[in-house]
C-alpha cells in the first residue's frame, strides 16, 4: 500500500495540473524510475531559505526525510519519479547513450523570483524579480535508471558536501546557480578511485530553475524528432523563459519560436559565463548535457576557486588538454551554443540559417558586457558606462596576471575603490600592489566611487581574513566532516558564506 502523502505546512505553491508541468510534453523525454531503498537517513544540510521559496519549510524533519530521501509522492505534484533522456557532448565527443543516470526530477513548483544582487547593466534578459517561475527538485545519488550504464547511482558523502559549498558560494558571489536543498547521508559504503574507499553516501536534492539541458534538444536532433522537438521549444518558452524579458532580436532576424529561444538562450549563457569568470570558478566539466536552457549552472563534481589569476587553471584532474581550463570556459559555453543551435535547426523555418549566425554572434558582446558590469559589481563600485567599465575590467584582469595575488584578495582590497586605498596598503599583498599595469589599472579606479559606502565600515572589511573557498579549506573542512563528524563546522562556514554575500547584495545591517 503507497505511503500517505507527506504533510505540507504550509501548503507548496504547487503547479495545480499535469497540463502545465513537463508532463505536459507527453511521452519519449523521460522514463518512470523508482528511488534507491536506503538503509538509513541521516539529514545532514536542510536549506530553510531555499525551502522557504517553494513553501516546503515547515515540514517537519520526518516528512523531510520522506520527501527527500525516501521520495514520497508530493500531493498534486508527479505521481513517480522522471530520469530525463538526453545526449550531449563530453569533451566535444558526441555521446548518445546519456540521460539521469544516478538522479531523477523528482517534483516541480511555480514560486516567484526572489531579489537578486543588483548588477547594473547585467545580466541581460535576467528574470524579473516578483514574475512566477518553474522550479524543479532534481536529486543526485538516487539509485540506477535506465541511463546508469553499469553505475551504481550512487552519490559520494564528500561529493555532497562539496556541491553545498559551490553553490553556496555560487549564490553569495551573485553567479546564476541552483541551490543545494538536502543532503541526507544513506548509510552505504561506496568504492570509488578518486577517493579514498570505501566512502560514506548520500543522496542530495537540489533546486533549479529547470533541468532542460543543451543535451535535452541534442538527442531530438539525433532522432530528427521535429514533432517532439518542436513540443519542446513551445514548452520553453511557454514556462521556463516566460520569467525572462523577451529577447531583443538581432536587425533582420525573423522572430520565430527557435530564434527567441536562442536569443534568451545566448543572453543567459553569455551573463553565467562572466559571472563564473569574476567569481574565479572553475566549473571542470562544460559538456553540452552540463549546460542548462535557463543558464543556471548546476553538478557541481571537480569545482575549484583560483587561488590566483592563471587562464591555464585545470579543475579535473581527468582533464588532461585542460580543455575545460578557467581561461577557457567563455569560449566553451560559446562552442555549446553552436551545438545548440545546429540541434535547434530541426525546428527553425527553412532559410533561417543566417538568424541563427546572428543570434549566436551576440554572445561576445553580451558576454563583453557582462564581465565588466559583474567586476564593477564585485568591487563594490557605482558602475559608469559600457566602454569605461569595459576597460576597468581589462585592466584588472591584465594586472592580475601580471602578479601573484590572490584572486579573492584582489577583490577584498579594492572593495568600494580607492576609498579602500588605506586599508589595501596594510593587507598581506600590499607590496604587490605595484608597477605599471597596476598603476594603469588605479587610474581608472580614481574614477569610481563606491556603491554602499557603508558596506566599507562594515566589521567584515576591518580584518585581514576574507570569505572564500579554496580547496585548502575546502579539504580541511571536510576532514572535520568525514572524521569526526563535526558537521557544526560546515553549518557554521554556510552562514559566513551567506553573510558575505548578503554583504556583496548591500545588506549592510
Amino acid at each position: 500500500m503507497p505511503a500517505d502523502p507527506v504533510p505540507l505546512l504550509p501548503a507548496p505553491i504547487a503547479l495545480p495540473a499535469p497540463a502545465v508541468t513537463v508532463l505536459s510534453l507527453g511521452d519519449g523525454f523521460w522514463d518512470e524510475v523508482a528511488p534507491a531503498t536506503f538503509p538509513a537517513q541521516v539529514l545532514r544540510f536542510r536549506n530553510q531559505r531555499a525551502a522557504a521559496e517553494i513553501g516546503l519549510d515547515g515540514l517537519s524533519d520526518d516528512a523531510w526525510l520522506r520527501a527527500m530521501a525516501r521520495f514520497q509522492p508530493l500531493p498534486d505534484n508527479l505521481p513517480s519519479p522522471l530520469a530525463l533522456r538526453y545526449h550531449g557532448h563530453q569533451f566535444t565527443n558526441y555521446n548518445p547513450h546519456l540521460g539521469d543516470g544516478r538522479g531523477f526530477l523528482y517534483a516541480q513548483f511555480r514560486a516567484a523570483v526572489p531579489p537578486a544582487p543588483v548588477i547594473a547593466g547585467a545580466p541581460e534578459g535576467s528574470a524579473v524579480p516578483g514574475a512566477l517561475r518553474l522550479l524543479d527538485l532534481g536529486t543526485k545519488g538516487s539509485g540506477t535508471t535506465p541511463w546508469s550504464r553499469g553505475g551504481d547511482g550512487r552519490l559520494t558523502l564528500k561529493g555532497g558536501f562539496r556541491e553545498i559549498l559551490a553553490a553556496e558560494m555560487l549564490e553569495a558571489l551573485g553567479v546564476p546557480t541552483c541551490r543545494i536543498l538536502s543532503v541526507v547521508e544513506t548509510g552505504e559504503e561506496l568504492d570509488r578511485h578518486d577517493e579514498p574507499s570505501p566512502t560514506r553516501a548520500c543522496v542530495l536534492v537540489r533546486l533549479s530553475h529547470s533541468h532542460v539541458r543543451y543535451g535535452t534538444f541534442q538527442r531530438l536532433a539525433s532522432l530528427r524528432d521535429r514533432p517532439r522537438m518542436e513540443r519542446l521549444v513551445d514548452y520553453v518558452l511557454q514556462h521556463l523563459h516566460s520569467s525572462f524579458p523577451a529577447p531583443v532580436l538581432p536587425p533582420g532576424v525573423a522572430d520565430t519560436p527557435v530564434a527567441r529561444l536562442l536569443a534568451t538562450t545566448v543572453a543567459r549563457a553569455a551573463d553565467t559565463a562572466a559571472a563564473w569568470m569574476v567569481a574565479g570558478f572553475v566549473h571542470g566539466v562544460l559538456n553540452t548535457d552540463n549546460m542548462n536552457i535557463t543558464g543556471e549552472s548546476f553538478d557541481y563534481g571537480p569545482w575549484r576557486f583560483l587561488p590566483h589569476f592563471d587562464n591555464d587553471f585545470v579543475s579535473a584532474y581527468f582533464d588532461h588538454g585542460g580543455l575545460y581550463a578557467y581561461g577557457r570556459q567563455p569560449g566553451m559555453v560559446e562552442w555549446n551554443l553552436h551545438q545548440l543551435a545546429a540541434a535547434l535547426s530541426l525546428a527553425a523555418p527553412p532559410g533561417t540559417a543566417a538568424d541563427a549566425a546572428a543570434v549566436l554572434a551576440m554572445f561576445r558582446p553580451a558576454y563583453a558586457r557582462a564581465l565588466a558590469a559583474r567586476t564593477v559589481w564585485r568591487l563594490g563600485l557605482l558602475p559608469r558606462d559600457s566602454a569605461a567599465d569595459q576597460a576597468l575590467a581589462a585592466a584588472f584582469y591584465r594586472f592580475l596576471a601580471s602578479a601573484p595575488i590572490g584572486f579573492d584578495q584582489a577583490f577584498f582590497d579594492w572593495y568600494g575603490g580607492t576609498a579602500s586605498e588605506a586599508r589595501a596598503a596594510v593587507c598581506p599583498d600590499a607590496g604587490r600592489y605595484t608597477g605599471p599595469l597596476f598603476a594603469a589599472f588605479y587610474r581608472l579606479l580614481s574614477d569610481y566611487v563606491p556603491a554602499n559606502p557603508a558596506a566599507l565600515r562594515h566589521p567584515a572589511f576591518q580584518q585581514d581574513r576574507l570569505c572564500s573557498v579554496l580547496i585548502g579549506e575546502v579539504e580541511q573542512l571536510w576532514q572535520q566532516v568525514s572524521s569526526h563528524d563535526r558537521w557544526d563546522l560546515l553549518s557554521e562556514k554556510v552562514q559566513q558564506i551567506r553573510s558575505w554575500g548578503s554583504l556583496l547584495a548591500g545588506h549592510t545591517g
